[in-house]
């Protein structure tokens, strides 16, 4: 969805968990397990603050990135956030099968995934300027809405001919 925002907005797309990932030389799962989740919190808000203080791009974060007061204040304080809020249901039907999910190798990830919503939704709300109810809209919709929100806040980037 992201680089679909991106294209739109002509803005260079940058995930935070890949950024994470190249820094580490290897998998978050991985470092996760290794070092544990307070490690790699510590080098995810300081991607973060690094991210947010550069040019100007369409970030996407991991879901965990709203934990951190700092990333809050740099996200919300340094962009324009956009909350795509879903159900833990919806979530659960998109990555029931994705082994690279450490928090969700569990016994019952369902469960897992609404307990994290109960925490962190809270934390999106405060961090994002933008809450967008995504149910189950195509990528265009989504990309169309959030092009939308930012145009009507006076925020997107001039639009071109192309």
């Amino acid at each position: 969805m992201g680089r679909h925002l991106a294209r739109r907005l002509q803005l260079p797309f940058i995930d935070s968990d890949q950024q994470i990932e190249q820094r580490l030389g290897c998998s978050i799962r991985e470092f996760f397990d290794r070092e544990g989740e307070q490690a790699f919190r510590d080098l995810e808000e300081s991607v973060i603050d690094e991210l947010t203080a550069g040019a100007p791009c369409v970030l996407s974060t991991g879901g965990g990135a709203v934990l951190r007061s700092a990333n809050r204040e740099h996200l919300h304080g340094r962009a324009k956030v956009f909350y795509l809020r879903t159900t833990p249901e919806d979530v659960f039907r998109r990555v029931r099968h994705d082994r690279s999910r450490p928090l969700l190798q569990v016994e019952d990830p369902l469960q897992r995934l609404r307990d994290l919503y109960a925490v962190r939704d809270p934390l999106y709300r405060e961090t994002a300027h933008f809450v967008i109810e995504t149910g189950r809209p195509s990528v265009a919709t989504l990309v169309n809405m959030i092009v939308m929100q930012l145009e009507l806040a006076g925020s997107a980037p001039a639009a071109s001919n192309g």
